[in-house]
């Protein structure tokens, strides 16, 4: 004798549309509503197999991109959401607002340009990780790897990726990062590995001139920058919270030690550098297949 069975419910097909049963077992009511209850109750059971595979998903890494420069702080955004494993959680363009978007995303990543307007970006890095140690961070920037680099992993910083290098060393690098390693070029870890043989070597070493950009602290470079960018005296004191004679002190000490005898020729000096490194800046993070260039470099002032 054959009995039909309809399973009803969510998922029934997936078990059975119409179950054949050539058995006498079978035929009574009782039995026939005790087999519809149990395939109804497997239908709703949950599949396994997607279960697994749904775990087996790893978390993509949670990103906050900081950039002055709105057109590229959306480029950089757009390449790493492109990105199988990655997500960016948020975007500041400015120290402050790095600070709030950094509570509000709790991300596991930051990329930062080096230079987030006239705020101190070092001084941000070594905040972010003072606050979260687990944070991971990877600064990019168009400025000398020989001179930042090394200042921004003192800062805190597991990277530096310059701005003119192919947006796969984007990605490379923070992949590499949070597996727990660093990322700088190679020139700069036989530079860091060079250094580290003189200081252990026991030759004597004849004192370099104090002509380097090198000599100057993270608070003397900053600075330095500042007045290249064409911020007056007054200008950086208060960008940076601190008092005109505090600024005019730094001032000096950037004069003595590149060796500059005038405040004006300094002013030039520093405008001439940062219209070497903004000019030269070619960003390789594209959005929609556009090129994003940067923002020409203020002209300095007379402000003293």
């Amino acid at each position: 004798m054959k009995t039909n069975v309809e399973v009803e419910g969510a998922g029934s097909e997936a078990i059975a549309g119409s179950l054949s049963v050539r058995s006498s077992a079978f035929t009574r009511p009782h039995d026939e509503n005790r087999l519809k209850a149990e395939l109804q109750t497997a239908a709703f059971q949950p599949n396994s197999a997607n279960m697994n595979d749904s775990a087996e998903q790893p978390a993509k890494i949670r990103i906050l991109v900081l950039d002055e420069q709105p057109l590229l702080r959306r480029g950089i955004s757009a390449y790493l959401n492109s990105q199988p494993d990655m997500m960016v959680c948020g975007e500041a363009g400015s120290v402050s607002d790095a600070r709030s978007k950094v509570a509000e995303c709790q991300p596991q990543f930051v990329v930062t340009a080096l230079r987030l307007g006239a705020g101190d970006n070092l001084k941000l890095i070594k905040e972010l990780k003072t606050q979260n140690r687990a944070l991971r961070i990877l600064v990019y920037s168009a400025f000398e790897e020989s001179i930042f680099a090394e200042r921004a992993m003192r800062a805190g910083a597991s990277g530096y990726v310059m701005k003119q290098a192919p947006s796969e060393k984007l990605a490379i690098a923070i992949r590499e990062i949070v597996k727990g390693g660093i990322y700088v070029s190679r020139e700069v870890a036989l530079s860091a590995f060079r250094k580290s043989l003189q200081r252990a070597g026991k030759k004597d070493h004849a004192p370099r001139l104090a002509t380097s950009l090198e000599e100057l602290s993270n608070r003397e470079m900053h600075i330095f920058q500042l007045l290249g960018s064409g911020l007056g005296t007054r200008q950086i004191a208060q960008s940076l919270g601190l008092s005109v004679k505090t600024i005019e002190s730094h001032r000096e000490n950037i004069k003595h030690k590149l060796h500059v005898g005038s405040s004006g020729e300094l002013r030039v000096r520093a405008a001439k550098w940062m219209e070497q490194r903004l000019g030269a800046e070619e960003p390789v993070f594209h959005s929609a297949g556009d090129q994003l260039k940067l923002l020409p470099v203020v002209p300095a002032t007379a402000e003293t």
